[in-house]
């Protein structure tokens, strides 16, 4: 599911006012601040209503339950990390690859809890969570095919190699923030990099179709 449509779908139906729609995007502002490096069972309603400083009724009435709160924070920073990696398309295409797998490290960096939330697929088996997840799976993978290949409508080769580098990330990244300190986030956006590299050289073995950009292409 598109990660937009995902944050636009959470929002209240007939609470549409300017004043409302301000105020719930200050209440998610707020929660993810609180749940940044906080994880979903750590902090009950009253913990959250308290440091908020706004009554629990109020949180209730525009998200209609915990989890329908957290859920509506992750969409929102999920979705400004997504917009980020779509962005910067005048850039040279190494400075961009570069650009978006730094914004996700900083997001993972930043977002500890939540990245690990998203990534795990929440709390037992959520599809809501899952669902985000496979959307910024999505949006990654088609950011890369366009600054590599002019265009997201790639063949299911070069789909899978990019998709499986993802996943790669993910498991880094989650390895990466909990170890907290081995490796520079320069160190590891640069060991990420060149591990692409790889995927699109293997990519174009397999699919001359799909020629590997020049900047991953070894003695040129």
């Amino acid at each position: 599911m598109n990660i937009s449509a995902q944050r636009d779908g959470a929002r209240p139906k007939a609470r549409g006012t300017e004043r409302s729609l301000a105020r719930r995007a200050e209440l998610i502002s707020i929660g993810r601040k609180l749940f940044a490096d906080t994880s979903y069972d750590a902090l009950s309603m009253d913990d959250i209503a308290r440091q908020a400083h706004v009554a629990k009724g109020l949180i209730y009435y525009y998200f209609q339950s915990k989890r329908g709160y957290y859920l509506a924070i992750i969409q929102d920073s999920v979705a400004d990390l997504v917009t980020f990696a779509a962005s910067g398309i005048e850039l040279p295409q190494v400075d961009r690859v570069h650009r978006t797998i730094d914004s996700y490290l900083r997001y993972a960096e930043h977002n500890q809890a939540a990245y690990r939330t998203i990534v795990s697929g929440g709390v037992g088996f959520d599809a809501e969570v899952h669902g985000i997840r496979d959307g910024v799976r999505e949006a990654i993978v088609a950011t890369i095919a366009e600054g590599a290949y002019g265009r997201t409508d790639i063949a299911p080769i070069a789909r899978m190699g990019l998709l499986s580098w993802v996943c790669s990330v993910e498991g880094a990244a989650l390895d990466w923030i909990d170890r907290a300190g081995p490796l520079s986030r320069d160190d590891m956006r640069e060991l990420l990099v060149k591990t692409l590299g790889g995927v699109f050289r293997a990519v174009e073995e397999l699919d001359p179709a799909y020629p590997a950009p020049k900047e991953a292409r070894r003695g040129e």
